[in-house]
Formats: C-alpha cells, sequence, structure tokens
C-alpha cells in the first residue's frame, strides 16, 4: 500500500516509531533534549532495548492472559490444583467430552501452567505453580468489584 505521500505504508504499524515520530515526522525527544539518536528513523539502541523488553513482558502477560481466558481451562485448572489427574478424571469430574478436554490441556501445556506426567498408558496433569491460583483469585476480585460498582448493562 502507498500512502498519499508516495511513501510504501507497513501493514503492521511500527508502535516504536509511531511514539517517537510528532504528526509532524520530526522526532520528539520526550522531555530530554539529549536523548536524539542520529538518525530520525531508528530510535536509540538504548530506547529500542527498554521497548523491547516492555513488549517482550506485554506479549507475555498476553499470552497467559489468553490462556486463561476460557472457563472450560480455569475450571480444570482448580480441579487439577488439588493434585494431579488423569485426562479420564478430569473428564468424569468436569462432565466434559474427552476431546474437549484434550484440546484444553493441549493448550494449557502449551502455555506451561500444567506438569504432564506419563504413567505406562496413563497422562496425569498437574498445575506447573500454584501461583497460577493467586492470579484466578486476583481476575475474580477485579471482576466482582467491577461489576458491583457497574451501573448500567
Amino acid at each position: 500500500m502507498i500512502s498519499a505521500e508516495g511513501w510504501p505504508v507497513p501493514s503492521v504499524i511500527n508502535t516504536t516509531r509511531c511514539r517517537i515520530m510528532g504528526k509532524t515526522g520530526k522526532q520528539e525527544s520526550h522531555g530530554n533534549p539529549n536523548r536524539v539518536s542520529q538518525n530520525p528513523e531508528q530510535p536509540s539502541n538504548e530506547f529500542q532495548e527498554k521497548e523491547q523488553l516492555e513488549d517482550d513482558h506485554l506479549q507475555t502477560a498476553a499470552f497467559l492472559a489468553k490462556s486463561l481466558s476460557d472457563g472450560n481451562r480455569l475450571r480444570i485448572l482448580m480441579l487439577i490444583s488439588n493434585g494431579r489427574k488423569s485426562v479420564s478424571a478430569i473428564v468424569e469430574e468436569l462432565a466434559l467430552s474427552q476431546p474437549l478436554v484434550s484440546h484444553h490441556l493441549k493448550e494449557l501445556k502449551r502455555s506451561l501452567l500444567v506438569k504432564v506426567e506419563r504413567e505406562g498408558p496413563f497422562i496425569y496433569y498437574e498445575l506447573s505453580d500454584a501461583r497460577v491460583l493467586d492470579v484466578m483469585r486476583t481476575l475474580s476480585d477485579v471482576a466482582t468489584d467491577l461489576l458491583s460498582a457497574r451501573k448500567t448493562f
């Protein structure tokens, strides 16, 4: 895609550049006049590294949040927080289909929220970190507080 000025427009917006460049296209110094990179198209290495580190942390948090965004996954995590369980035990206790439970366990494993242990023909799942329960409790508390303060729906 080409802009009105004849410049190529990337398909993904570079947020770092958007923060550094003003509406006029001139580089902003963000309050520090000494912190201007040599090339107006390139921010300083220090700024790039900090921005990348923050972005990496946000992406990691978003990945975890997506993994926790399904009610069935939350139910599975709560169930296995009491100790390791086999797929068949999870299916039976939560009254979900085996393919559905297997799908959610695969996603939880991919996001490192569960540990997997094989014993003969059985595969057991357990919570990988007890802090996940704290996150779930905090999210529940925040949701309850926000919903109780809500005046309109």
